[in-house]
């Protein structure tokens, strides 16, 4: 290259293809100032006759708009880095070019900083040769090596003996290496092996995660229940307002009689939560849970809560249980009941189902803590009498069946006052309280909370009639129309506006009541007609009768069968006998009939009158 195609800071390379590449820091007369970008050298003085056989070189790192941050991307300790390493040698750059007073402003800068001369030189060659303050960002360092052949045994062993269900202790897993890798054919160790101490430190050090240890030794169900890390902001992430409502059920700790003494058991109580407030939506306390306590449950959400407690001799305000509508969403876990096709048949109605993933009771933790609280509440005051306590299996405890000595209707009144106190008594703390309820000082309970949150945009709530919901709660099945009505569980119903369809013989769905056989509900486009049974014989029973009616009936037709086709078989044989004996009778001729016919009818008639006077 000439002189005049020089220019600082430019960036020249070999012709001939060698790995030889110069940075121009400086011009003179005849001589330049270059830097080996390869070898990241000193910069040194060289004669520009000795550049001859270079050419331009392509910049490779530079950025093409001069004004956004170049450090883009790196973390904030790396930038702390560049700029502390950049810090170092700014001071040297202006004096580059003079070898002398560049070499005193690497001493004077490495006691400054308190880092070697070949620290400040390294990073000054770094800058120079590439004219970039990124090239000062240190290197990241490869932690990773090969494993020694004893490290290998050590995570095989781990691998094979600790990592499992069987739940084998540290020290338990060394020996089993030791036999299995180091030890001879009689089981004698060899002269050298690893010390119990270089297992624990590579197992501690170098292997372990504490998740891989849960889930390999206590089950991945175990560990999403009780050890995965829980974190996040829960139940306020998807129930900002009013109007989601977590659904769960449970057996309560305690024994219950009829009214004539006798044990029944544990009741269920099922229960609707709002997530946003805590409020009890709704409860139902029965026997069995399922499809049956839902409904319940769903008809004493919509109840009138004042009317519903009067009926228990307890009196409250309409502010202190003011929920008489759905929630618009209802969050429940993966059971059974839950997933059924009744209980979907909700959506019809406008409400959202969410199913949460098996064991994630922290995602419907508002209702969890409702049965807890709940359970607290009367446990103290009914112990003697009939409440389990946490010993009921160990052995030798007491039966606490023994000492139950309340009915359902008894308890229930005390389930009713738990829940009153649980929604206008109890006091949350934690509850996010934004400026608005602040400034109109709402009380920290769920029902003054929930009042105010119906009254806000966001609000998720339906209107919902007694009679609708019960409807769309009930099972459905597929029926035809047929010319003797519409068919429905072996069973026929008739509506006089539905004449043309019987002719049609289309299928269609309708909805039944397994308690009531007597009506159905024909479903058109979310409209319930009503059609009525046919068949008298079947009226005031319940499904499950008729079909044991059904069955009988079948029954008594298939003893028969037998009987049946015998007598078919021996009606045949007599039947070829007397066909049998006139068969070689002559051909009868066909004239003179109608004479013969009467002629037989004459002798076939008798005189009853002298039968009788014969008999007197």
């Amino acid at each position: 290259m000439n002189k005049d195609s020089l220019k600082k800071n430019m960036l020249i390379k070999k012709k001939n293809g060698e790995d030889q590449t110069f940075r121009i820091l400086a011009i003179q007369k005849e001589t330049v100032l270059v830097i080996d970008c390869i070898k990241k050298t000193m910069p040194v003085w060289v004669a520009i006759e000795r550049l001859d056989d270079f050419v331009e070189a392509e910049e490779s790192n530079q950025s093409e708009i001069e004004d956004i941050d170049i450090l883009e991307g790196y973390s904030p300790d790396v930038k702390k880095v560049i700029y502390q390493r950049y810090n170092v040698i700014s001071a040297i750059l202006p004096f580059v070019a003079e070898e002398a007073m560049r070499s005193e402003m690497v001493s004077r800068m490495s006691e400054e900083h308190g880092i070697s001369k070949q620290s400040v030189r390294k990073y000054l060659c770094e800058y120079l040769s590439a004219q970039d303050i990124r090239s000062l960002a240190p290197q990241e360092r490869s932690t990773e090596r090969e494993l020694t052949q004893d490290e290998k045994n050590m995570r095989k062993a781990l691998n094979k003996y600790y990592y499992t269900t069987k739940k084998r202790t540290l020290k338990n897993t060394y020996i089993l290496m030791l036999n299995d890798s180091y030890c001879d054919g009689e089981g004698k160790l060899f002269g050298t092996y690893p010390s119990f101490y270089q297992f624990r430190y590579f197992f501690r050090k170098k292997y372990n995660t504490k998740q891989t240890e849960y889930i390999s030794r206590n089950g991945l169900s175990y560990y999403q229940r009780n050890q995965r890390p829980l974190v996040g902001d829960g139940v306020q992430a998807f129930a900002p307002n009013v109007g989601v409502g977590m659904l769960d059920a449970t057996i309560l700790d305690i024994y219950l009689i009829n009214d004539s003494g006798d044990l029944i058991g544990r009741p269920i109580l099922t229960a609707s939560v709002d997530a946003h407030t805590g409020l009890c939506c709704g409860y139902s306390l029965s026997w069995e849970g399922g499809a049956y306590s839902l409904r319940n449950l769903m008809l004493n959400i919509i109840a009138d809560k004042v009317e519903h407690c009067r009926s228990f001799g307890i009196e409250i305000s309409q502010e202190d249980w003011n929920c008489n509508r759905l929630s618009g969403k209802f969050v429940t876990d993966m059971g059974s009941e839950y997933k059924g096709t009744v209980f979907e048949q909700i959506t019809d109605l406008g409400v959202q189902i969410v199913n949460l993933p098996s064991y994630r009771p922290e995602l419907k933790s508002k209702v969890e803590k409702f049965f807890d609280c709940i359970q607290n509440y009367y446990r103290n005051q009914l112990k003697g009498k009939g409440v389990v306590e946490p010993d009921y299996r160990e052995r030798g405890a007491h039966d606490y069946r023994k000492d139950a000595c309340l009915t359902m209707a008894q308890f229930e009144k005390i389930i009713l006052h738990c829940i009153i106190f649980y929604n206008t008594k109890r006091i949350l703390e934690n509850f996010p309280y934004t400026e608005e309820m602040l400034a109109l000082e709402i009380k920290p309970y769920a029902n003054e909370i929930w009042n105010y949150g119906c009254r806000q945009d966001g609000c998720n709530l339906i209107k919902v009639e007694r009679e609708q919901l019960i409807l769309t709660l009930l099972p459905r099945t597929t029926g035809r129309f047929t010319r003797h009505g519409l068919s429905v569980n072996g069973m026929h119903y008739h509506n006089i506006n539905y004449r043309e369809q019987y002719l049609n013989g289309r299928e269609c769905l309708v909805a039944y009541n397994p308690d009531d056989v007597c009506q159905i509900w024909l479903i058109e486009r979310g409209v319930y007609v009503l059609f009525e049974l046919i068949e008298s014989r079947f009226k005031e029973k319940d499904l499950s009768g008729v079909q044991a009616m059904k069955q009988k009936q079948k029954e008594l037709v298939r003893q028969e069968v037998e009987k049946k086709l015998q007598a078919e078989i021996d009606l045949a044989g007599h039947i070829g006998v007397i066909a049998g004996v006139s068969g070689g009778q002559k051909k009868p001729s066909i004239k003179n009939i109608r004479a013969n016919r009467e002629k037989e009818q004459r002798k076939l008639h008798k005189d009853l009158g002298k039968e009788v006077a014969v008999n007197v």
